[in-house]
């Protein structure tokens, strides 16, 4: 086993993330994204979604060649948002992305909930920010884990948060 192999098995073991990729909920059909690898969309509705989820977006840094930094960046994140549609949008979608440049690939988390928006966004951004128990770190501490981030929120529509990081190369 290479080293990166034996890092990458330590970690699993330390958060009991197993080496098997997880089986994707819903895929286009083939052939549909000339080439690179098809967007994955799966449900967040239980607490066993948000586990599917970490093990999918896991297993996305790695086959785009995320170091092991940047593979916890991404999977933090997508943990924080799948848990914010969760909770407080009352279930969704994350879509995994695998937007490419002539110079760059990367990973893109697209989630989408069904709740009542966000009222205040500016203060939902806020570190310290928490409408229940949590410590307030998730849309801000998402933000500032990836490299592009946007918010569509409407109050009564639901919100979508779209979050970019790049590989480094």
């Amino acid at each position: 086993m290479t080293p990166i192999g034996e890092l990458h098995a330590a970690v699993a073991d330390l958060t009991g993330d197993g080496p098997e990729e997880p089986e994707k909920r819903e895929e286009p059909e083939a052939g549909a994204t000339g080439g690179r690898e098809a967007p994955s969309m799966y449900p967040v509705e239980s607490e066993e979604d948000l586990l599917t989820v970490r093990h999918a977006v896991r297993a996305a840094t790695i086959r785009a060649g995320f170091g092991i930094v940047d593979q916890t960046r991404v999977v933090t994140a997508a943990s924080e948002l799948a848990r914010n549609a969760y909770i407080h949008g009352g279930g969704g979608t994350l879509t995994i992305e695998h937007p490419a440049g002539p110079d760059r690939t990367g990973l893109r988390l697209v989630v989408r909930d069904k709740g009542p928006g966000i009222a205040d966004l500016e203060t939902a951004l806020t570190d310290g920010y928490t409408t229940g128990a949590g410590l307030g770190h998730g849309l801000g501490g998402a933000r500032r884990l990836m490299d592009e981030f946007e918010v569509d929120t409407t109050e009564g529509r639901g919100t979508t948060v779209v979050a970019t990081r790049w590989a480094s190369r």
